[in-house]
């Protein structure tokens, strides 16, 4: 999704999920994507609300594309409800279906009685071909697509006002470090933060992040690009150890937002040598994915780490992303090792 992209696939979600309170359901639905999350939401918005409790053991159908084929599907919903208005039939995993393509056929003239959920989990279907266009003519497609890391404070920020709340942009950036690109997770632990904060709280802080969702922000990656923005040797090195020691630590994840990071400050620094203090515009197009709030740390990371500077630091940043993996005799040094040597090279340019 591009970031217009998930704010679309988003509200288009949220609408399908207040329709289906309101008994208001497509013929069909065509849910796939990388990202399940969107999916699996309008999935279970459908199934908790189509039919009711006492009806589901005569009018609904849940399945397994890897049980069944094509031909089956078809026939379920060509089906007519047992004494009811309709009746629902869900596939999941339809990625695993046999002949998937041939329900093109049934989206034709698909029965009015009856609601067809396609459910494909981290899967698509062609976009070129029959299914997809028939289904956008009498139905509905939701593609979710796995979000960019620098999207993820703008969708927490999304996610968060749709719930009426705010977030505060630090609170927004650490909790994208703690749960990474599981939006689903991002949901869950949202639920558990909140019915742990005084009730009527609409402002979530850095600190409510810390306290409930057990990551602490003065040993985060988030505080350890604001020491390497100021130059602060002692603690960008306690912070480097601490989270190269932890039993989950991975380099590719630390170097992924160290390349964010100073792949701005490149773009920043590029600006500053075209033209002198760039304007508010510019600045934010260098800048693009940062929230504004973090604009100071910029100006302090490029008089720190000027243009040539800045691109030496992404050339190093790449290269141990890649001894990080096993390259170039990566393997024989531990990741440990390798994270504490990148960030001293990083402070000594």
């Amino acid at each position: 999704m591009a970031k217009s992209g998930y704010l679309e696939t988003d509200a288009l979600c949220r609408s399908l999920v207040k329709d289906a309170e309101n008994g208001i359901f497509k013929p069909v639905y065509l849910l796939m994507g990388e990202e399940p999350y969107y999916p699996e939401m309008v999935c279970d918005a459908v199934l908790k609300h189509c039919i009711p409790d006492y009806d589901k053991d005569f009018n609904e159908i849940v399945c397994y594309g890897s049980d069944v084929d094509a031909d089956a599907v078809i026939t379920a919903a060509r089906r007519f409800p047992m004494m009811a208005e309709r009746q629902l039939v869900v596939v999941k995993e339809a990625q695993q279906m046999n002949g998937i393509e041939e329900i093109a056929a049934y989206c034709e003239k698909p029965l009015e009685s009856t609601v067809l959920v396609l459910l494909l989990h981290g899967g698509k279907v062609d976009k070129r071909k029959a299914l997809y266009k028939m289904v956008q003519k009498v139905g509905v497609v939701v593609s979710s697509e796995i979000l960019r890391d620098y999207e993820m404070p703008g969708w927490i920020n999304s996610y968060f006002a749709g719930r009426g709340l705010q977030i505060s942009p630090d609170a927004s950036a650490l909790l994208a470090e703690s749960v990474g690109m599981d939006l689903a997770r991002i949901a869950v632990e949202t639920d558990k933060m909140m019915k742990n904060l005084p009730e009527g709280t609409t402002n979530i802080t850095a600190s409510d992040i810390e306290k409930n969702i057990g990551i602490s922000r003065q040993y985060s990656i988030f505080e350890l690009t604001k020491c390497l923005s100021e130059k602060n040797r002692p603690k960008a090195l306690k912070i480097a150890t601490y989270i190269s020691i932890q039993p989950k630590f991975a380099m590719p994840a630390v170097t992924g937002a160290l390349f964010l990071h100073f792949n701005r400050i490149v773009r920043y620094a590029s600006l500053l040598v075209d033209g002198g203090y760039p304007d508010k515009g510019r600045k934010a197009k260098a800048l693009a994915g940062a929230n504004p709030y973090f604009y100071a740390e910029y100006d302090t990371a490029v008089r720190n780490y000027p243009l040539r500077k800045a691109m030496a630091a992404v050339s190093l940043i790449c290269d141990y992303d890649y001894r990080g993996k096993g390259g170039d005799g990566g393997e024989l040094a531990t990741q440990s090792e390798l994270m504490v040597e990148l960030i001293t090279k990083i402070l000594n340019l």
